[in-house]
């Protein structure tokens, strides 16, 4: 683990509140000093209850005494398979289908640029989560090339490996499906009977269109290869560090094709990263002619 800069704020103080588990500021300093080497994600001090909600749930489960013990555990072995389970409780997985809809709308027409050359395509979804992103893009493709099969490579990427298990499965409860036009249920899903009723699995002619494998984005390598037409990465780096965030722009800029097209969050800027990039789009960003790749 490494140590802070001796300027740094000492552990901030916790309101106190009724807890099963002994829980300290310096727990809540260590378990994200944990997360942010782990994940990337850095934790503000408005997170300190939920840090405990989430580990004291593990806490629970493998029957320790404190989350102290229970972070000692992880400290101890890095190869220990909870760290999954601590990388799941403490990263993010707001997600839905279709959100932020004019992402999907603007690809389905840079789509229809490439469907009369019938060249191949490949797009990266970069924070997959439990899937209804890159199978809203998958859906996206369909529609737009009118088949189950055209040249386009889906790649769908997290770090929670517990999440991309979900995303394999493709099984979504219909209240999660509820917002999806009929058309599209019905053209997507299959509905759950008998004990799955009340619950729907995505098409197994969609799922196959999608290669799921893990990846955490600060690993000085990625199990991704090749060049991108079109990389989303939405709503991650409001989780990263300022120059983490960049740092991570840059390497994905550098794994798009020379047009390709780096879709980010609504609330999340490339400015400032020193790229030379030009807007396409709402958070939507391309390498500017003649500039330079990073």
């Amino acid at each position: 683990m490494a140590g802070r800069p001796d300027d740094e704020q000492v552990a901030p103080r916790l309101v106190s509140a009724a807890r099963d588990f002994a829980y300290s500021g310096s727990d809540f300093q260590l378990a994200r000093e944990m997360i942010r080497e782990r994940a990337g994600v850095a934790l503000a001090d408005c997170k300190q209850h939920m840090v405990y909600n989430r580990l004291a749930k593990r806490v629970r489960a493998l029957g320790l005494p404190s989350i102290s013990a229970y972070l000692t555990l992880l400290r101890r072995d890095t190869t220990h398979p909870e760290w999954e389970d601590f990388t799941s409780a403490l990263t993010t997985h707001l997600t839905a289908f279709y959100r932020e809809p004019h992402h999907f709308e603007q690809l389905a027409e840079l789509l229809a640029e490439h469907r009369p050359h019938n060249e191949p395509v490949r797009i990266w979804c970069a924070a997959a989560s439990t899937g209804e992103e890159p199978y809203t893009l998958a859906m996206t493709v369909v529609e737009s090339y009118g088949r189950y099969n055209p040249p386009v490579e889906i790649v769908a990427s997290d770090i929670d490996t517990r999440a991309l298990a979900h995303a394999e499965q493709g099984i979504y409860s219909l209240e999660r499906l509820a917002k999806l036009p009929r058309e599209r249920l019905r053209q997507f899903f299959q509905r759950g009977t008998g004990k799955r009723h009340g619950y729907a699995r995505v098409r197994p002619e969609l799922r196959a269109m999608l290669h799921f494998l893990p990846c955490n984005l600060l690993d000085p390598r990625w199990p991704i290869a090749g060049h991108f037409d079109f990389i989303f990465c939405r709503n991650v780096l409001i989780y990263f560090k300022r120059e983490d965030q960049y740092q991570l722009t840059s390497r994905l800029v550098r794994h798009l094709k020379p047009e390709g097209v780096l879709f980010l969050g609504h609330s999340e800027n490339p400015q400032g990263s020193g790229l030379a990039l030009e807007t396409v789009g709402k958070t939507a960003y391309r390498l500017k002619h003649g500039g330079s790749r990073p």
